[in-house]
Parts: structure tokens; C-alpha cells; sequence
């Protein structure tokens, strides 16, 4: 019997061990996306050779959107990083409104209008909450869930 418990308790160990269930991991290349603003198709493959800040958040989740807003001003003092800002707001008006509210002023802030149950947001693996990630010049992240002083510290 003390087996058996032992055997069970060692195979739960290892379910799901192989699926990163945090979104993605420091070292990790981020994938690739393509998402559509107003004005413009932006691609992320288009931003590589510059660092580039992920900023994923939604006007409903308040930590996410006072992060937003911190990086969105940290970032706006470096040439050499790029902040593409990704809302996953369902309604245009409510991310207009944040944007206009927030003033957010980078010209690759998106709303992803299929919100949480986007191909995005399973991409980035955000179902344990919204998250940024700092790419290097190859796209691969180099930082995850920093704030405005880390970013000053990464680009320094």
C-alpha cells in the first residue's frame, strides 16, 4: 500500500511539468504577432534590432494599467527602446477613454477586442494575470514584470 501512495504521489508530481503555466520565461523567444490599430498593421518581427517593451493590460485590472502607464512614460525617455501596449479591452470606447485618460502617448498602443479570449492573450499564456516582458534586439526577453525603474536600470 505505501507503494502504491508513493507512486501516486510522485506521477502527480510530474503532471503538467512540460507546459509553463506562468506565461513565458527570461531566455524564452517571444512570439511573433501581428495586430491591427486604426491607422496601422503593426508586426512584431518589424521592431527587432531595438529593444521593445510588452506591455499587456486591460482598463479593468488596476495593477496592470498603472504599469502601463509608468513604462509608457519610462519608455518614452529612451530612443532605443520601442513599447508596443496591448489592451485586452473588449469595448473600443472603454480603451479610448483609458488611453485619453491615462495619456498614453506611444504611437503602438493596440486593443485586442476579443479581449481574454484572444489568440494573443493564449499566446502570452496571461490567464494568471497580465504581464510585461522586455525583448532585446533579437527578440528574446530579456526581463518579465518590471517596473519603470527596472526598465531605467536595463537600458543603462
Amino acid at each position: 500500500m505505501a507503494v502504491l501512495v508513493t507512486a501516486s504521489f510522485i506521477s502527480f508530481s510530474f503532471i503538467g511539468k512540460d507546459t509553463p503555466s506562468e506565461g513565458l520565461t527570461i531566455g524564452d523567444k517571444a512570439p511573433g504577432f501581428t495586430i491591427c490599430g486604426e491607422k496601422q498593421l503593426m508586426e512584431l518581427e518589424d521592431l527587432q534590432g531595438n529593444y521593445v517593451l510588452l506591455s499587456f493590460w486591460a482598463s479593468y485590472d488596476a495593477p496592470s494599467r498603472m504599469q502601463n502607464v509608468a513604462l509608457s512614460h519610462a519608455a518614452s525617455q529612451h530612443e532605443q527602446v520601442k513599447m508596443v501596449s496591448v489592451s485586452f479591452d473588449e469595448f473600443k470606447s472603454v480603451f479610448n477613454e483609458t488611453i485619453r485618460k491615462d495619456r498614453i502617448s506611444t504611437p503602438n498602443c493596440f486593443v485586442e477586442l476579443n479581449g481574454t479570449r484572444s489568440d494573443l492573450y493564449r499566446t502570452y499564456r496571461l490567464h494568471k494575470g497580465f504581464k510585461n516582458y522586455l525583448l532585446d534586439k533579437n527578440g528574446v526577453i530579456v526581463a518579465k514584470d518590471i517596473d519603470a525603474a527596472s526598465l531605467q536600470s536595463y537600458l543603462n
